[in-house]
């Protein structure tokens, strides 16, 4: 007999173990259950109830649900959408615009609607049911609806508006105005819509409430071709009667400064209102309101001065008492200047979700350094403004300024805000208590300085207000580990912080532009952790409207050089290529195949332009700016570590990137059924891969500079014949050496390292790099206080003090790229190429790095993925859900590959399980929707 301690008397006990929580689970699982298929989540272009959309054929998407856990295989078969124009008529199941009738298709996503044409402002309602695969109906889903916004320019009947004295005064202080229109209706409102936008920013009121919930509305486009507009309900706002609409306008991106552009009135000279209110009567008429010469402006206003950058300047003692109210009269206010000329951009719809305050956070600590001066610590790196209440005498000077660290002295750090002044002032209007909070700018903080108050600031006085995109957030992510959950939670906090609008790079300094190498790197990441589809479709066009003629992207995007009539900052290698990875990731995510069909046409010429200018196929010619693998290790400030050795040679580096936008765009010309230019495409990827390998790689393995990120890029975007991989796999493993086992990689190589160690099994280093504390690491930045993404491995180090001010932000979402690898290989998550928009996907979770459980959950596109596993006593339990109408090829971790239990069965034997040949250390399952448990031993 074996002993106790011996390793066989070790695995039996482990395999018995095992086979317990197999039967137990097999008892409480018997059967596929029956269950009605539910619909949730219904969107119209990707959003919730949108207004005022500009789309005439919009498309329509919905989730499903079941209503038992134990259902599997639940499929749709049909689907019957109606669309009427009341929810009454849709009360009645009657689609007076658009029946569909029952449609045999398993479809969910990007319906396209083909009803009766649709006109300005009309407004829609619509409900779905389901077929499921029984051919038993669903019940009818919750209504939804959409409103149609102004499809033509000329539907507007409205001039821009404005302070005559704005111009002048917006080149130095840049105040806002106060704008308002005093109107009478003449019956009660059945329905009442306002379209409204601005050259500049606005907040728009009406009868003294506020309208909406936007912030900093219309946002930022490429304005010389394109500028948003909102739509608003404002039913319960207006009434019979006497009434006032009043705006509040601001500099905004259009006329204020831009990071990187000296100066202000970039785009134009002066904030202006466009605007146009329908009030539907109860009696069936129409009446009009629109933003004309009729409209009058206060004669000075409470903003002294309102830049995104710098921050504000209110003087309460200046705003007119109840001027957003018909109680008062504005007999005494001049006039505005009226242009009747819209101008040549194009008034669009916006198509994303807009800024919003997002939630509020209070502070964790308030301490008071010097005399007077108090500064709260929020405990959290955001991105946004704070709300302070305050007391004291009239015209009393409040300031308050924002800084994301503290320097070892205590004392704000704020050198890295560079040309920024971040500061809001505020003076008081009265000895009572009174509550201010900013409008037109934006800070990216931690800690917060108050001076000017007069006592102490009790606990509730300050709250910040967070401020982004409110994309919904689609992922949870947990692990045993508290500083790997503690990684992911600050991934999160950097991606809301620079989903601002448009993908900013940071959102505290002189800058926050949209930088195509940082969302390229990190997009994957985004779309796992928040539903990014709308804000990328939106911004995608912003790209396109910046591309230059001769095919280059701009490095950002909007690019205001386009209207300067510059070229800086196009074209450079890995930030010019996100105008074809980010789309094609669009692809991979949401099916979105009208968006690659929108872009194809820029992405191929993006190419054209590179080859044109490399008849030998390497890039080493019209490279723009030539960032290269950007941050990498030769940029470090640490003694003792290399100067040299990190950074790819850049012809390397670009050449990869041409290669990598060219076989993408030989897979979108495939899906969009373009054959010719698939393979010409497809030949030229196979040609530059040719001439990479002549030129940059040697038998031996090693490729020109002999570093970690080129050969991770190398591998990642598949440039070498598979008699070379292993070899410079090992080269790749052998780079660590010079850098003591850490990384020497830069923002757009570090993900894919990592992805290629775990493709190369070598998930175990991976695990390694991910769990260093050691500089450079993401453990160094959490050890030192971090609660999002630094800009730099060593953005402040104990003794040495903070890296160059002149590029050191501590929200920066590049380095959390690492987000990708995180959801991918722990979580095990991962979409299938071949199978766009989670229609099948890959669940292959890769335990390791002393992690002892992690789960994942992602809300698809196509509904809930979870990837749930714990190792416990030798056995690792994987608990996976696969949404209705999904499928997926499921890979338990085990070398016992025979003994896989699902449910307590023989996992081949269960039903909605398909047995597929196992990898080395996995076995696989191929399984329909539906809720599995996977037990196996662990080994």
């Amino acid at each position: 007999m074996h002993g106790a301690g011996t390793p066989q008397r070790r695995v039996f006990l482990r395999r018995a173990r095992f086979f317990a929580l197999a039967y137990a689970l097999g008892s409480m699982i018997t059967g596929s259950a029956a269950a009605a298929l539910t619909l949730e989540r219904l969107r119209c272009e990707y959003l919730s109830n949108p207004l005022g959309i500009d789309v005439t054929q919009p498309r329509l998407s919905w989730v499903l649900r079941t209503e038992s856990t134990g259902a599997r295989s639940e499929k749709q078969t049909a689907y019957r959408i109606l669309v009427a124009s009341t929810p009454e008529l849709l009360k009645k199941d009657t689609g007076d615009l658009w029946d569909s009738g029952k449609i045999s298709s398993g479809e969910t996503i990007h319906i396209v609607y083909a009803g009766k044409p649709l006109a300005s402002r009309m407004a829609c309602f619509w409900k779905v049911r389901v077929w499921d695969g029984a051919g038993q109906p669903s019940p009818w889903s919750a209504p939804a609806m959409w409103s149609m916004g102004l499809l033509n320019q000329s539907e507007w009947r409205a001039q821009w508006i404005s302070n005559p004295k704005a111009a002048v005064e917006a080149a130095t202080s840049q105040p806002a105005d106060l704008v308002r229109k005093q109107f009478r209706l003449s019956a009660p409102v059945g329905r009442a819509m306002v379209y409204v936008t601005a050259r500049g920013l606005y907040e728009l009121r009406i009868n003294g409430q506020r309208v909406g919930d936007h912030v900093l509305a219309p946002e930022w486009t490429s304005y010389g071709k394109r500028l948003q507009y909102q739509a608003y309900d404002v039913t319960k706002q207006v009434r019979a009667g006497e009434n006032v609409m009043a705006a509040l306008l601001g500099a905004g991106w259009y006329v204020g400064r831009i990071g990187l552009f000296k100066g202000r009135q970039i785009y134009g000279n002066v904030p202006q209102l466009l605007l146009r209110l329908d009030a539907e009567m109860a009696n069936g008429r129409t009446e009009t309101v629109v933003s004309d010469a009729s409209w009058r402006h206060a004669p000075e206003s409470p903003f002294i001065a309102a830049d995104m950058l710098d921050g504000e300047v209110y003087d309460a003692r200046k705003e007119p008492a109840g001027w957003d109210s018909p109680a008062v009269s504005d007999r005494d206010w001049p006039v505005v200047s009226a242009e009747a000329d819209l101008g040549s951009s194009r008034l669009v719809s916006q198509r994303n979700e807009p800024l919003r305050i997002v939630r509020e956070i209070r502070p964790v600590a308030v301490t008071e350094p010097v005399s007077g001066v108090w500064v709260f610590d929020l405990g959290q790196n955001l991105v946004g403004w704070c709300r302070l209440k305050i007391k004291g005498r009239p015209g009393q000077p409040i300031t308050i300024r924002y800084a994301e660290m503290l320097d070892d002295n205590g004392a704000f750090y704020t050198a890295n805000l560079r040309g920024a002044m971040v500061t809001d002032r505020y003076f008081t209007r009265t000895a009572d208590e009174e509550v201010y909070e900013p409008r037109f700018t934006y800070h990216g903080f931690r800690y917060v300085e108050v001076r000017g108050l007069t006592e102490r600031p009790s606990e509730n006085a300050l709250v910040a207000r967070v401020i982004h995109s409110a994309a919904p957030e689609t992922g949870v992510f947990e692990t045993s580990s508290a500083y790997v959950s503690q990684l992911m939670t600050n991934i999160v906090w950097t991606e809301r912080a620079n989903l601002f609008s448009i993908p900013t790079d940071c959102p505290q300094r002189d800058e926050r532009l949209g930088w195509m190498g940082d969302i390229q790197a990190f997009g994957q990441t985004a779309i796992f952790n928040m539903d990014v589809a709308a804000f990328l479709t939106k911004w995608l066009q912003d790209v396109r409207d910046d591309q230059l003629p001769d095919g280059r992207f701009p490095d950002f995007a909007p690019n205001p050089n386009t209207v300067l009539k510059h070229d800086q900052f196009f074209g450079a290698p890995a930030w010019g290529d996100a105008g074809t990875v980010v789309p094609w990731r669009m692809y991979q995510n949401y099916a979105d195949r009208q968006l690659l069909a929108e872009h194809f046409e820029a992405a191929r010429r993006w190419v054209d332009f590179i080859e044109r200018s490399n008849s030998n196929l390497l890039w080493e010619k019209a490279r723009g700016n030539d960032y290269n693998d950007w941050l990498n290790a030769d940029t470090l400030m640490f003694e003792g570590w290399p100067k040299t050795g990190g950074a790819v040679p850049q012809p390397v580096f670009a050449t990869a990137f041409f290669a990598h936008s060219t076989d993408i765009v030989a897979k979108m010309a495939a899906v969009l059924g373009r054959t010719e230019g698939a393979e010409h495409y497809r030949q030229l990827f196979d040609h530059i891969k040719s001439a990479f390998n002549r030129a940059y790689v040697k038998e031996n393995g090693e490729i020109q500079g002999d570093t970690q990120a080129g050969y991770a890029l190398a591998l990642n975007f598949n440039l070498l014949p598979d008699e070379s991989r292993s070899k410079v796999f090992t080269r790749m493993l052998e780079a660590f050496a010079r850098y003591n086992g850490h990384l020497s990689t830069g923002i757009q190589s570090t993900h894919r390292l990592l992805l290629e160690l775990t493709r190369g099994g070598r998930s175990d280093e991976a695990y390694r790099l991910l769990n260093l504390r050691t500089f450079p690491s993401w453990g160094f930045m959490i050890t030192n206080g971090a609660t999002t993404i630094w800009e730099r491995w060593d953005g402040y180090v104990k003794g040495r003090g903070f890296q160059n001010p002149e590029m050191n932000s501590f929200n920066h979402w590049a380095l959390g790229s690492v987000g990708e690898w995180m959801w991918r290989t722990i979580a095990g998550i991962n979409p299938d190429e071949e199978s766009p928009g989670f229609r099948h996907f890959y669940i292959r979770p890769q335990p390791g790095g002393g992690l002892t459980w992690a789960r994942g959950e992602y809300e698809s596109i196509r509904g809930r993925i979870v990837s749930d596993w714990r190792i416990e006593g030798g056995v690792i339990r994987l608990r996976v859900v696969v949404p209705p109408n999904t499928s997926a090829t499921v890979s338990v971790p085990t070398k016992d590959t025979g003994a896989v239990r699902e449910s307590g069965r023989i996992a081949g034997k269960a039903p909605g399980v398909k047995t597929l040949e196992p990898e080395t250390d996995a076995a696989r399952f191929r399984v329909d929707s539906g809720e599995y448990v996977f037990t196996a031993p662990f080994i």
